[in-house]
C-alpha cells in the first residue's frame, strides 16, 4: 500500500446545478485526482465517451453486475441506474490517489455505509428557479426530463444535511475556489499520512 491514502471526494448535488462544471475544473487543476467512471443505463448525450465519461451498458447487463456484488453504491436516478464499481476505487486509493465521485444523494449514503470513508459535498443552486433557467440553458434534456429533475430537487436538498460541507452555486468563481479549499485541507488530515510521523522523527524523505 502507498504511504500516503488516497481520498474519496463525493460531490452531489440536484441536476442542472453545475457540479460536472466544478468538478472537471478540480481535475485540471490537480491531475493526481482520479474520476470515478460511474456505470449507467442512460443513453450517450452528444460527446459523451464510453469508458470516458460513463461505462454505458443496458439493463440486464446493470442487474447482473448488482447480483454479482460489483457496484460500491448503485441507484435508479430520474428513470436510469447509475452505479459505482468497488475493486476499482479501492485499488486507486491503496495506490495512493485522490478520486472523485459525481453522484446522486442516494449512491452517496450507499458509498458512506460500504466504504466507511470520503468527504462529502453537497452543492446547492442559488433557486429552484435559476435551476430551471440552468436545465432550460443547456438544451439537453427534453421538457418532461427538466420536469422531473425539478420535482427531485427538494428531497435531495433535504438530504443535505448528511454531508460534510455546504457549497452555493451562484457564481462559478467562488463556488471553485470553496471546493479547492475544501479539498485541499480534507487532504491534510492525519488519517490520509499516517506515516508521517514516524518520517520526520527518522528523518525519511516524505
Amino acid at each position: 500500500m502507498n504511504s500516503r491514502r488516497g481520498l474519496m471526494l463525493v460531490i452531489c448535488a440536484p441536476s442542472g446545478t453545475g457540479k460536472s462544471t466544478l468538478t472537471k475544473r478540480l481535475r485540471k487543476e490537480f491531475p493526481r485526482i482520479s474520476f470515478s467512471i460511474s456505470y449507467t443505463t442512460r443513453k450517450p448525450r452528444d460527446g459523451e465517451r464510453q469508458g470516458i465519461d460513463y461505462h454505458f451498458v443496458n439493463r440486464d447487463e446493470f442487474n447482473t453486475l448488482i447480483e454479482e456484488g460489483f457496484f460500491a453504491e448503485w441507484a435508479e436516478v430520474h428513470g436510469n441506474f447509475y452505479g459505482t464499481p468497488k475493486d476499482a476505487v479501492l485499488e486507486l486509493l491503496d495506490e495512493g490517489q485522490d478520486v472523485l465521485f459525481d453522484i446522486d444523494v442516494q449512491g452517496a449514503a450507499q458509498l458512506r455505509e460500504s466504504m466507511q470513508q470520503g468527504c462529502y459535498v453537497f452543492l446547492f443552486p442559488p433557486s429552484l428557479a435559476a435551476l430551471r433557467q440552468r436545465l432550460e440553458a443547456r438544451n439537453t434534456d427534453d421538457e418532461s426530463i427538466i420536469e422531473r429533475r425539478l420535482n427531485n430537487a427538494p428531497g435531495e436538498v433535504e438530504e443535505a444535511n448528511k454531508f460534510d460541507y455546504w457549497i452555493v452555486n451562484d457564481d462559478l468563481d467562488s463556488a471553485y475556489r470553496l471546493l479547492k479549499s475544501v479539498y485541499l485541507a480534507e487532504g491534510t488530515r492525519p488519517s490520509y499520512l499516517p506515516q508521517l510521523p514516524d518520517r520526520i522523527l527518522h528523518h525519511k524523505k516524505i
